[in-house]
């Protein structure tokens, strides 16, 4: 096996043992691929939502033990996401990202309980040490 085929192959293997699944929410597709790669890495299943509705309903179907939801305007409607994410589990780790970052929509987030609110682009130590300081938790049934 050549060097290079060989550090292709261990940056690929995840960090840490599985910890469960992260609902991925945002609307810039290449983004998305990015944080998945990255949350991968780290030992979660990712599922990925292009909107911010459908994101709401997953909370409502299916286990989560991380959310990572984008910002994408001042409107923050990803907001939608948080406050249903709380709804089912105060402790359940969610990440707000956001492109353009505004202070109004930074109140709201963490008056809504997120563990952080980073700006675009974040780099792959940024979200690892959201990651490493926020484990997964286990969820509750929906309500």
């Amino acid at each position: 096996m050549r060097l290079r085929e060989a550090i292709q192959k261990v940056t690929r293997l995840p960090l840490s043992g599985p910890k469960g699944t992260a609902l991925l929410v945002g609307e810039d597709p290449g983004a998305l691929r990015h944080y998945r790669s990255i949350l991968e890495r780290h030992g979660y299943r990712v599922r990925i939502c292009n909107s911010y509705q459908e994101g709401v309903n997953l909370l409502a179907d299916q286990v989560f033990h991380f959310v990572m939801v984008s910002q994408g305007t001042p409107n923050f409607e990803g907001s939608r996401v948080l406050k249903r994410a709380a709804e089912i589990n105060r402790s359940l780790p969610v990440l707000v990202v956001a492109r353009f970052p505004d202070m109004g929509c930074y109140l709201e987030a963490m008056q809504l309980g997120a563990v952080d609110y980073l700006v675009e682009p974040l780099t792959v130590s940024e979200l690892g040490r959201v990651l490493e300081n926020h484990p997964p938790v286990q969820r509750m049934k929906p309500v």
